[in-house]
């Protein structure tokens, strides 16, 4: 192991879907291989406090990690792919940076000297890229530096990295710089002027990249490599072809072939290995040999944009590969279902998972959904407010209180069956506020929910405000919707389960976040292995 933390930094030029986030997973995956201790961070140049109050449009899902940080979707790549928990200091904003300085301002703590950013803006990102080397946990710090490089928001950003370069000294830095390099199909050929202008451009802020991952369609042959080896000022070995991958989760395999981890160890002289993949290699023999297939509907309101549900996406990945089945993700959108199309929409699924969200657009054919799938006897897994749309529509069909409702949707309901949380009442801004991170969950044995997890005590993610009333528990237990998870402190319904059917779930938490190629979460994998009896039993 390292005596002294080494850092990487991760820049972009104009890039494609195929990302820094999972370039940066895929470096750390084959570093961690070889037994080095790895963290990744994202730093964020909007100005946002964090993306909590985001819509899933602007930014992709939000994702939630063990101590209540609301972070950006590229923390989900990090976890899955490395298996260690991400923190709050794995995800800054440029938010989170001036929030801090002018607090040290307000406090005096400048002395009356004139706040600029340099040096007090670039001195505190500089503190939090190092905050997780001082640690002393990890050997090497993976740091993706968001958006991209000639923007005006990164500029700070950069010019921390060509400060910290300085501060820490020769190999104990390293820069690589990931770029587009596009196939013009009408001249039949790749072209490297982005890439020149995108290095030029980093240059012009002091900053020389060690390592030029090139994003391409097509390879990249010798005599290209060796241009831009020549007009980008690095050595030919640290021109890395990133092509395109039928699955993210080949890219690691893909670097390794470049070489890509043997030039990053060779940067900060640190000793290389041949990576030890022979896990990461059997789930993906298993997801890309499946043995049968599933169609699961999943059932949102922001189902255009796929990065809305990245971690339910990758959750339903990991759980296929452990059923060896291939699993066919139907979005649908909630807004559009109606009881004239619900038969030909979900008919022919073989489970159904309504999603988390917020707010009342699409409510009621979440709603819909699950009466659908309740009465058919279909494989269910509410998340969120996935469970709550399962309590209130069990609550007007079952219970037959038909004005049953949840007070964020109608805050005059006579019958609130889901209700503000006791701590939520007083809270008045959005961000950061509602309850988040790990808590703990009690099984009832006799349940789906124990047979999953086979314990009695487990701990999960939240993001949420409101809740189960407890005041109609009993009403809903006599009629058959079973209460089998809750808090030990709290006594909240984490947990809904209806017994005489096939399996019908429903979380009050986010399983999704917790799911990783190493350990599928157990609840996807149940309901995946579900949906696979329900299809052979059908047909």
């Amino acid at each position: 192991m390292t005596t002294n933390p080494k850092y990487i930094f991760v820049t972009g030029g104009v890039s494609s879907s195929l990302g820094k986030g999972i370039i940066a997973a895929s470096l750390a995956k084959l570093l961690q291989s070889q037994g080095y201790r790895i963290t990744i961070q994202k730093l964020d140049p909007y100005i946002n406090i964090d993306p909590g109050t985001l819509n899933p449009y602007e930014h992709g899902e939000c994702y939630v990690t063990d101590d209540g940080a609301e972070t950006d979707l590229d923390l989900g790549h990090y976890e899955r792919f490395l298996n260690v928990a991400t923190s709050q200091a794995n995800n800054v904003t440029t938010g989170r940076i001036y929030q801090s300085v002018i607090d040290k301002e307000r406090r005096g703590e400048f002395l009356g000297k004139t706040v600029q950013v340099i040096p007090h803006i670039t001195d505190e990102i500089k503190r939090r890229i190092q905050i997780l080397g001082n640690s002393g946990d990890y050997d090497i710090v993976i740091t993706e530096i968001g958006g991209t490089v000639g923007d005006i928001e990164s500029l700070p950003y950069i010019e921390a990295v060509r400060q910290l370069e300085w501060d820490l000294g020769e190999h104990n830095t390293c820069v690589i710089h990931l770029t587009l390099v596009p196939f013009l199909s009408a001249a039949g050929e790749l072209k490297t002027k982005p890439t020149q202008h995108s290095v030029k451009t980093l240059m012009e802020s002091g900053v020389q990249a060690d390592i030029l991952v090139c994003r391409t369609e097509h390879k990249l042959n010798d005599g290209l490599k060796t241009k831009l080896a020549r007009f980008c000022n690095v050595k030919k070995e640290a021109v890395i072809e990133s092509i395109d991958a039928s699955t993210i989760y080949d890219v690691p395999n893909l670097m390794l072939e470049e070489g890509l981890d043997k030039v990053v160890l060779k940067q900060l002289q640190l000793k290389s290995d041949v990576p030890d993949l022979k896990r990461w290699n059997q789930f993906l023999k298993r997801h890309k040999n499946p043995k049968s297939e599933v169609s699961i509907g999943l059932i949102g309101k922001y189902v255009e944009l796929q990065d809305s549900y990245k971690s339910i996406l990758e959750a339903f990945i990991h759980a296929g590969a452990e059923n060896e089945v291939k699993v066919i993700v139907e979005p649908i959108h909630s807004e559009y279902l109606s009881e004239s199309n619900i038969e030909f929409k979900l008919g022919h699924l073989d489970g159904v998972l309504v999603a988390p969200g917020f707010g009342e657009r699409g409510i009621e054919g979440k709603i819909d959904a699950v009466r659908f799938v309740r009465e058919h006897n279909i494989p269910f897994l509410g998340i969120c407010l996935g469970m709550q749309m399962a309590v209130i529509e069990y609550a007007r069909n079952v219970l037959n209180i038909k004005d049953a409702n949840s007070i964020e949707l109608d805050d005059q309901t006579p019958n609130p069956v889901i209700n503000l949380m006791e701590s939520q009442k007083n809270v008045v801004n959005k961000g950061g506020t509602m309850r988040l991170g790990t808590w703990d969950c009690q099984l009832e044995k006799d349940s789906i929910a124990y047979d999953v997890y086979q314990s009695e005590m487990i701990t999960e993610r939240h993001r949420h405000r409101f809740e189960f009333n407890n005041a109609y528990k009993t009403q809903f237990e006599n009629a058959g919707l079973k209460a089998t998870g809750f808090n030990p402190k709290t006594k909240l319904v984490e947990i809904v389960e209806i017994p005489e059917n096939n399996w019908f779930v429903g979380v009050q938490y986010h399983p999704e976040y917790k799911s990783t190629v190493r350990n599928p979460h157990p609840l996807f994998v149940a309901f995946v292995a579900a949906a696979l009896k329900y299809r052979k039993k059908k047909n």
